[in-house]
């Protein structure tokens, strides 16, 4: 099976994020059940050039806080994948592997895309996900899923996970116009948009069919742009959405 994934507009761990994070958490706990703790990895990967452990702490401390609130057991910990060297670490995989959540916060979405695609955590992370872990990004974790991200040199492909998409977070209703603006003279044809408010997630339980289904979680508003020149839909918590599919392009 493939797990669920979750994109978030940023705002990640703050208060005010609760409901995001109280959603991740039930996700994991259907799946683990009431036998043991929700295994948690933070992976600051896009936090590499400035503070990871900040990050991951940040993180932490926010899935613990919450996990208490909700009644729920956790064993959170992060998992400092920032170069080359410590996504190939064996030991860091495993962890990765283990994990039931698995949670990349905001940053710099380049670092996301250059550092971990085909490597030994990449795989532990698909292993994971193959048995059903949630996966998380907040920001620009959410920015690199899609199929294309920007970066601070421009647009690049992203990892891929959410197709059809590019993810546009911290957005609202002042700055929509003149991003979808940027994103119609620069993303590559053929791929929507899906803005997301900060404090604000959308959750899919398989991105593999076809439309991909979504609900959204927490306090603003997510904005679906389905193509170049098309209407934009607006929703809020508790609603339902689709995106194109793999085979609906």
């Amino acid at each position: 099976m493939s797990g669920p994934i979750v994109l978030h507009g940023g705002g990640e761990f703050e208060t005010g994020d609760e409901a995001c994070v109280s959603a991740m958490l039930a996700l994991a706990a259907t799946r683990v059940g009431p036998e043991r703790s929700i295994r948690i990895a933070v992976v600051p990967t896009a936090t590499a050039r400035w503070s990871p452990e900040r990050s991951a702490a940040h993180g932490v401390a926010a899935f613990t806080r919450v996990a208490k609130l909700d009644g729920l057991l956790v064993e959170a910990e992060g998992v400092t994948i920032v170069d080359v060297s410590t996504a190939a670490d064996p030991v860091l995989a495993d962890r990765l592997a283990a994990a039931d959540i698995v949670a990349f916060p905001g940053g710099d979405p380049d670092v996301i895309v250059s550092v971990v695609p085909g490597t030994r955590a990449w795989k532990a992370i698909e292993s994971a996900r193959n048995s059903g872990a949630v996966l998380f990004g907040a920001s620009a974790g959410a920015m690199a899923f899609a199929e294309w991200t920007w970066t601070p040199r421009g647009g690049v492909d992203g990892l891929g996970i959410v197709p059809g998409v590019i993810v546009v977070p911290h957005a609202d209703a002042s700055s929509w116009d003149s991003t979808v603006e940027r994103f119609g003279a620069s993303a590559p044809s053929g791929l929507g948009a899906l803005g997301l408010a900060e404090r604000t997630a959308v959750v899919t339980d398989d991105p593999t069919t076809d439309p991909v289904r979504w609900r959204v979680v927490g306090e603003g508003e997510v904005r679906r742009l389905p193509t170049r020149g098309g209407a934009t839909g607006v929703f809020r918590s508790g609603d339902r959405f689709e995106t194109p599919g793999r085979g609906n392009r």
